[in-house]
C-alpha cells in the first residue's frame, strides 16, 4: 500500500488525575492542536490538508493517543509536526479552547446514551481512580490554568512514557531514526509508573439519575478481569454470544423477538488491575421493565447453560472480526501502540486466532459463572422518572441522585 498510519501513545489519562485535575488529560489533547514551537494551529491544519491526510487524537482512562494517516512519502514531515505537537506545545489560546471543551462537556451531559457509560464506570469503580470520567467536569476545567496544564504535561509527556507506533508502507529503522531526531530533550526519562491498585470492592446498587428524556438509558455492570489476564479471550467469546453480535442472545431476545429496544448490547473494558463488564439498553417507559427482566433472565441463563454450538458460533464471529479488522493499517497501528504502552504481549494475527480457537465450552462457562453473577453487579439509569427502572432492578440496593 501507499499509506502509513502513525501514532504517539502517551501515558496520560483520567485515572492519573486528582479531583482538581479532572479532565486535564483530555484538555491537553485539545491544546496540542493549538500550536507548537515550530507550527501554528493553522500550519498543523494546512499541512495535513495539503497531504490529503488525516490527524486526530483521543483520550481514555489510561492513555492519550495522537494519530494520523498520510502517504508514505510524507512520513518525515508528518512525524516532525506530530512530535512537535506532542512534546513542544505552546498552550496557546488556552482560555478560548477551555470554552470549547466546556461546550463538549455540556454536549456530553445532554447525551444520556453516552453519559450512561461513565455513570456505570463511576458506580462499579467507586472509590478507585478508574471511576474518573475522561471528559472531567466544568468546575475543574475552569480552574485549570496554564501553569497547572504545563505541570501535568511535563510529568506525563516525557520520552520514556511515549510509544510511537506505525503500520503500512513504513521502514522500522527509518522511523526510529526520525523519532530520535525529533523527540523531546531529556533522554529516556519516564513518568512515575501508575500504581497497580487493588480492585475496588464489589457493589450491588441501582442508581437513578432524573433527566427529561424520551428514552430510558440503562447499564448493568460489574468487575471483570485485568487486560493481561489469560481469561480475556474466553471473556470475549462470552461477551460476543451474550450481546456482541446480531445473533447474540440479547439482540435476539430483547430487540428481534420482542421489540423492546432499538439498541441493546454488551461490552467489556479491561484495565491494568481490573476490568468492567457491562450491558446497555435504551427503551421507552412502557417497555423498560420487561426489557430489564429479559436481560436479567438471559444473564442468569448464561451463567447456568452455555451450549457448545453457541460458543463455536461466537468464536467464528470473533475470528472473522479479527481478520477483517487487522486488514486496516490503523487497526494494526492501534494494536501495536496500545500493547506496548500498556504492557500487553504483542500477538500476531495467527496467534490471536489460535487463542480464540483454544477457548473451550467449559472455559466459557467458567467465565460466565465467575463474572456474570448479577448479585455482584450494579445498575444505573438516566430517565424521566424512577418507577419503571426501580421495578426492573428489584433486589439491588437503591440509590437515587438528587
Amino acid at each position: 500500500m501507499r499509506s502509513i498510519a502513525l501514532s504517539f501513545w502517551i501515558g496520560a489519562g483520567s485515572r492519573y488525575e486528582t479531583p482538581a485535575q479532572a479532565g486535564v488529560s483530555h484538555f491537553i489533547e485539545h491544546l496540542i492542536f493549538k500550536g507548537s514551537e515550530s507550527y501554528s494551529a493553522w500550519d498543523i491544519a494546512r499541512i495535513f490538508d495539503e497531504m490529503g491526510g488525516e490527524i486526530n487524537a483521543a483520550t481514555s482512562k489510561e492513555y492519550t493517543v495522537v494519530h494520523a494517516r498520510f502517504l508514505d512519502e510524507q512520513l518525515e514531515q508528518a512525524l516532525a509536526v506530530m512530535a512537535d505537537m506532542v512534546w513542544r506545545p505552546r498552550f496557546a489560546d488556552i482560555d478560548a479552547e477551555r470554552e470549547v471543551v466546556l461546550e463538549e462537556v455540556a454536549m456530553y451531559e445532554d447525551s444520556p446514551a453516552d453519559l450512561i457509560h461513565d455513570v456505570i464506570a463511576q458506580t462499579v469503580f467507586d472509590g478507585h481512580p478508574l471511576a474518573n470520567a475522561v471528559i472531567g467536569n466544568a468546575a475543574a476545567l475552569r480552574g485549570a490554568d496554564t501553569a497547572a496544564v504545563r505541570a501535568y504535561h511535563a510529568a506525563h509527556y516525557v520520552p520514556g512514557a511515549v510509544v510511537v507506533a506505525a503500520a503500512g508502507n513504513v521502514d522500522h529503522e527509518q522511523l526510529c531514526a526520525l523519532v530520535e531526531k525529533h523527540r523531546a530533550a531529556g533522554g529516556a526519562s519516564t513518568a512515575p509508573p501508575a500504581a497497580r491498585l487493588a480492585p475496588p470492592p464489589v457493589h450491588h446498587v441501582a442508581r437513578f439519575r432524573a433527566k427529561d428524556t424520551e428514552q430510558y438509558n440503562v447499564c448493568f455492570g460489574g468487575l471483570g478481569p485485568a487486560r493481561n489476564d489469560s481469561q480475556r479471550f474466553a471473556l470475549s467469546v462470552v461477551d460476543t454470544l451474550l450481546g456482541g453480535a446480531s445473533s447474540s442472545r440479547l439482540f435476539q431476545e430483547v430487540r428481534e423477538k420482542r421489540g423492546l429496544a432499538y439498541s441493546v448490547y454488551s461490552y467489556s473494558s479491561l484495565y491494568a488491575e481490573t476490568g468492567l463488564i457491562a450491558i446497555y439498553v435504551g427503551s421507552r417507559a412502557e417497555a423498560l421493565t420487561e426489557a430489564l427482566a429479559v436481560i436479567r433472565e438471559e444473564v442468569d441463563r448464561l451463567v447456568h447453560h452455555l451450549p457448545g454450538e453457541e460458543v463455536e458460533r461466537a468464536k467464528a464471529h470473533l475470528k472473522g472480526q479479527l481478520v477483517l479488522g487487522m486488514e486496516s493499517p490503523q487497526a494494526r497501528m492501534n494494536q501495536l501502540g496500545r500493547s506496548v504502552l500498556t504492557g500487553v504481549e504483542i500477538l500476531t494475527l495467527d496467534e490471536m486466532l489460535a487463542r480464540v480457537d483454544a477457548v473451550t465450552t467449559d472455559e466459557a462457562q467458567a467465565i460466565a459463572q465467575q463474572y456474570y453473577d448479577l448479585s455482584r453487579w450494579s445498575a444505573v439509569c438516566i430517565g424521566p422518572e424512577a418507577r419503571a427502572f426501580r421495578e426492573g432492578v428489584e433486589g439491588f440496593d437503591w440509590e437515587e441522585e438528587r
